[in-house]
């Protein structure tokens, strides 16, 4: 059975991102006080962070989104040897191309940091009565607090999309959210009834 120690070594040796531990707690606590059972996530990576969920509770179900081929296929071969093939699905496409008619408890968001407002918009129709969306990355290294902790141009202009997603947020009438410093910055989008 595959560690998710392991699977976070992996992550190091090859440079793929994947959460940090305090944001993986910060949405596991989330998940287990909220009883949330059905959870939609926006970018799989190699499946650490859809295993984390789904073995918060043995009726939690992940679905689980990732253009990346290379990262899809080790991300089923980590859900495969942990044990949570019944409860993780694992799709490779893109998001922005899908059409999901499911209703999610919890929306993830950790994938194209550009496209943050685009998956919001998009899969808006697709949040439960009482979900949330919860989007990672939001300090991106301390980089949109602080933008002169980079100097490359490419850089720039993502924390730039991650600030116009924040703005997005905070302006966002149907909407409240929360934002946390746990992980990378988190923020926890709730839909006004």
């Amino acid at each position: 059975m595959q560690s998710l120690d392991q699977i976070k070594l992996y992550a190091a040796k090859n440079s793929i991102p994947i959460m940090r531990d305090g944001g993986v707690e910060f949405i596991c606590n989330y998940i287990k006080e909220h009883n949330i059972k059905r959870i939609l996530e926006i970018g799989t990576a190699i499946g650490f962070s859809a295993i984390e969920f789904a073995g918060v509770a043995p009726d939690v179900h992940v679905t689980t989104i990732e253009l990346d081929i290379d990262r899809h296929i080790k991300a089923k071969q980590n859900i495969h040897d942990s044990g949570m093939e019944d409860r993780i699905t694992a799709i490779l496409g893109d998001a922005l191309m899908l059409d999901l008619k499911e209703q999610f408890e919890l929306i993830f968001i950790d994938a194209a940091k550009g496209q943050y407002i685009n998956f919001f918009e998009k899969y808006t129709p697709n949040l439960a009565p009482g979900g949330v969306f919860i989007s990672d990355n939001l300090s991106f290294h301390g980089m949109v607090e602080d933008l002169t902790l980079t100097h490359n141009y490419s850089t720039i202009k993502l924390v730039r999309k991650i600030r116009k997603y924040i703005e997005y947020l905070e302006n966002k009438n149907d909407f409240i959210t929360n934002f946390y410093a746990y992980g990378d910055g988190i923020s926890v989008s709730f839909k006004k009834v």
